[in-house]
């Protein structure tokens, strides 16, 4: 989108009918404000829009090295972004300028007009959308800061936690950043400190978990002392597909995941077969519209809170948390999907985030700009990020095991694949053995058909092979494969577990209200509109569920 369509779309104003109509669509207090005042501060949590009636509101980015102004509201203008729908905090000061008449919208209200005020809500939330983009895409704008070397794990984890949560945030690389000292200095902290998450002239945490950074951030939310319609555990495309339909028919709906929403396909740099997009888009793209129409409806999504437990009390379902938190439900769709298996050579352990990578997104392509790389697989993952690291890396070795790249990846990768200059098939192939100091440098593969070995130097490897389910946490109650897939419908008519009197419903379990959808299920295609699809099923048959309690 060209810059000035992006910013008259960020930026509309509305006039009086428009705003006479936001008054009669939910409930909207109008007040008087003198000049000066703050009406949101930068990590505020419970914040609201502001329509500018009268007066101005400035609009401050505080986390740069200075103040900046990033915009004025004049009458018919508003406030806000994304922030404002998912619950996180706000990235950005306002303060009146002048004595304003302001309409004030709280968040239940900002839904209302969003789902009841359609052409509005459009107006209003094409709006958010465009003004993360352009803080996302502006040079100025800084965000957090994550200072830490490109070789350290914890840095690499702490940008691929914030990263794949969309937190916006700037890295300053330790090796290559050269003004890098006189930034510790000024922080007070030292290499030894780092990676460190910082804001304007402010260290926030030195080295968090996920769990901290998640609490910082204001990406989890408490979910507990409730009783849900609907409970979701995981949110891949299959979680969020379930949890959009289910909070857009009413369900009192939440997820609770592990990382990140997107699951493997959020890390996809390139999605083409996926229907209406012919010319594709990215698995962020794909999980941050899901995860903003989830909101949207009003689910609620908490991250990192990984399901340990799932316990059955009274008729209801009970999910132990990670953190602590029991959360109880109605029904519950299992939708934690799958995982690539642990690349099994040599010195692996090593080198997982210094070199040895499950994903290929934008972070790990600027890591490997100029080098070259190693991409392992023969899905449809591996032939994307072979595709995308192709556009950075001088030289992608594509390694499969077996000796025909057509037998499991679509035919359009294949040709692809052909057709890029600079992409190596190695077939027949595996890797013995990985090595480097600080972090990864050298590789060495074996060819099972010749007998031969190779030394490939390289600072990167991407592995995605296999795909181990995620339901170690799941109790007997609810039966699996021998791969440890999850087992519905007809397949667990006859299960000891089972003790309704009625047949198990399409996506439904061995225990009666609990459904899977998506990679998780056995006998699931494992394709991502396949996800969606079983996850906006799944919903239909929760109503169908419900009516029979």
């Amino acid at each position: 989108m060209a810059d000035n369509t992006l910013r008259s779309v960020a930026f509309p104003v509305l006039d009086a009918a428009q705003i006479a109509q936001i008054a009669g669509c939910t409930k909207v207090a109008s007040v008087r404000h003198p000049d000066g005042e703050t009406l949101i501060h930068t990590g505020d949590r419970t914040i609201k829009v502001f329509i500018v009636k009268s007066g101005e509101i400035e609009i401050l980015d505080y986390s740069g090295d200075e103040p900046r102004t990033i915009r004025i509201h004049g009458p018919g203008s508003f406030t806000g972004e994304i922030s404002h729908l998912s619950g996180t905090p706000a990235v950005f000061t306002a303060i009146t300028r002048g004595e304003c008449d302001l309409l004030e919208l709280s968040q239940d209200a900002l839904r209302q007009v969003l789902n009841q005020c359609p052409t509005l809500g459009d107006i209003i939330l094409q709006a958010f959308i465009a003004r993360r983009q352009m803080l996302r895409d502006s040079p100025d704008f800084v965000g957090l800061r994550v200072i830490g070397s490109r070789y350290s794990p914890d840095t690499f984890r702490v940008r691929d936690f914030l990263a794949r949560n969309r937190v916006l945030f700037t890295w300053v690389d330790l090796e290559s950043e050269p003004q890098v000292d006189k930034l510790l200095k000024r922080f007070g902290v030292t290499e030894a400190d780092t990676p460190i998450v910082a804001c304007s002239h402010m260290v926030l945490l030195r080295n968090p978990s996920n769990e901290e950074l998640a609490e910082r951030t204001g990406v989890h939310q408490a979910l507990a002392h409730e009783v849900y319609d609907l409970i979701v555990v995981g949110a891949g495309p299959a979680g969020l597909g379930a949890a959009v339909y289910g909070a857009s028919e009413g369900l009192k709906t939440a997820v609770v995941e592990a990382v990140a929403p997107g699951g493997q396909a959020g890390s996809s740099m390139r999605i083409e077969n996926y229907l209406g997009f012919p010319t594709g888009l990215t698995g962020g793209e794909l999980t941050d519209r899901a995860t903003i129409q989830a909101n949207k409806f009003g689910a609620r999504i908490s991250v990192p809170a990984p399901a340990r437990k799932m316990r059955f009390d009274n008729g209801y379902t009970v999910i132990d948390v990670d953190n602590g938190e029991a959360i109880t439900t109605k029904c519950l769709v299992i939708a934690t999907g799958a995982q690539y298996r642990r690349l099994e050579a040599e010195g692996v352990e090593r080198f997982e985030g210094t070199g040895i990578y499950y994903a290929a997104t934008t972070a790990e392509g600027r890591i490997c700009e100029g080098c070259p790389v190693i991409v392992v697989g023969g899905g449809n993952s591996a032939g994307q990020a072979a595709v995308f690291l192709a556009e950075h890396a001088s030289k992608v070795l594509l390694i499969i095991r077996g000796g025909d790249l057509n037998r499991d990846m679509s035919s359009y990768l294949v040709r692809r694949i052909s057709q890029t200059a600079n992409i190596e098939l190695l077939t027949n192939t595996i890797i013995r053995r990985v090595e480097g100091n600080s972090h990864l440098q050298k590789v060495e593969t074996y060819n099972s058909a010749t007998g031969q070995t190779q030394t490939v130097e390289t600072p990167a490897v991407f592995s995605f092979i296999g795909a181990t389910p995620r339901t170690e946490w799941l109790p007997a109650e609810i039966e699996r494969d021998e791969k440890g897939f999850v087992r519905t419908g007809a397949a667990v008519k006859d299960s000891p577990y089972w003790t309704a009197a009625r047949t198990p419903l399409l996506l439904e379990t061995s225990r009666p209200g609990v459904f899977a959808a998506g990679d998780v299920r056995s006998g699931s295609s494992k394709r991502v509109a396949a996800a969606v699809g079983e996850g906006a099923m799944s919903v239909q048959l929760v109503h169908e569920y419900l009516r029979q309690m």
